[in-house]
């Protein structure tokens, strides 16, 4: 069986990141003393951006949440809430109908990883009643799941989930490049020619695109199995891509988003729920690729 080395055209030097799953995220331990013990219980109950907060309870990003409160739609222990206003523990937040508890405590965000299968929309409504991925996540009584990323209906593979707008917006803005990796299986197999345009771009109607890492996986009989990664999430992308060089994706499955691997303990149809030691190895990171 032939074996092409990978194509990774050449780059800038950047700091690895670490790929996590749910069995290898760790935290490093935190230092304690009876000194530092006495000083955090003299210190005043800490409080929080209100726009902040809002984000973190998964009602939208943090700019929407500003618009909001601006507009006079924020109520703050009754009171119209005003930009610049903060909360903490024991303070209660009201838009519309909707009431909100301020607690501190719980501020550690939720993080669920689901296996995506074939045949599921990332929307919690469609007009054509297909399934959707949301009805099968454990529900939340005060915020709500925020998809990061898309997977169109015919891919399948990992979607993150999270009730944490900052954390979503952090994980899914172009500016931070979070690379997405997808195992591909098209029909024949790639030329030379076709992988060297896949990695050095390819313009589509909404822009260029390119692979930073493209190599051949092996296969049975005709079909022939890739993988690759961008930085990068548009719309259908990495099946425009292969189109755009003659070649059609018969399955697309997503393996990896950012530092977060796809446990191959989750079956089709499953989902798994970080535990805090896993939430907080994954904020870490995220912090230390912002620096």
């Amino acid at each position: 069986m032939k074996v092409n080395k990978p194509f990774r055209p050449p780059r800038k030097k950047t700091s690895a990141s670490t790929r996590v799953s749910a069995k290898t995220i760790a935290t490093p331990p935190a230092k304690h003393s009876p000194e530092t013990s006495m000083q955090s219980a003299k210190q005043p109950i800490a409080t929080f951006k209100l726009q902040k907060l809002l984000a973190q309870k998964g009602l939208g990003s943090r700019r929407e949440m500003e618009e909001l409160i601006a507009a006079g739609k924020v109520t703050l222990n009754n009171q119209i809430a005003q930009l610049g206003d903060r909360a903490g523990t024991g303070d209660v937040i009201r838009i519309g109908r909707r009431t909100i508890r301020v607690h501190v405590e719980e501020e550690l965000p939720k993080v669920l990883l689901y296996h995506k299968p074939e045949g599921e929309i990332v929307s919690r409504d469609d007009p054509q009643g297909r399934p959707s991925v949301f009805d099968k996540l454990p529900h939340l009584r005060s915020s709500k799941w925020i998809a990061v990323g898309r997977l169109d209906f015919n891919t399948s593979g990992l979607l993150i989930f999270t009730n944490d707008g900052v954390l979503a917006n952090r994980l899914m803005h172009p500016r931070f490049e979070m690379e997405r990796e997808y195992a591909v299986r098209i029909l024949g197999e790639l030329t030379e020619e076709q992988m060297e345009q896949l990695t050095t771009g390819i313009l589509l109607d909404d822009g260029q695109a390119a692979f930073t890492y493209l190599a051949e996986e092996g296969g049975e009989g005709a079909n022939r199995w890739y993988r690759v990664i961008l930085k990068e999430g548009k719309n259908r992308e990495v099946r425009r891509m292969f189109e755009a060089v003659g070649v059609m994706v018969s399955r697309l499955m997503r393996v990896r988003f950012g530092p977060v691997n796809l446990p191959p303990r989750i079956k089709r149809g499953q989902w798994l729920e970080l535990d805090e030691k896993e939430t907080r190895r994954l904020l870490s990171l995220m912090k230390r690729d912002v620096m």
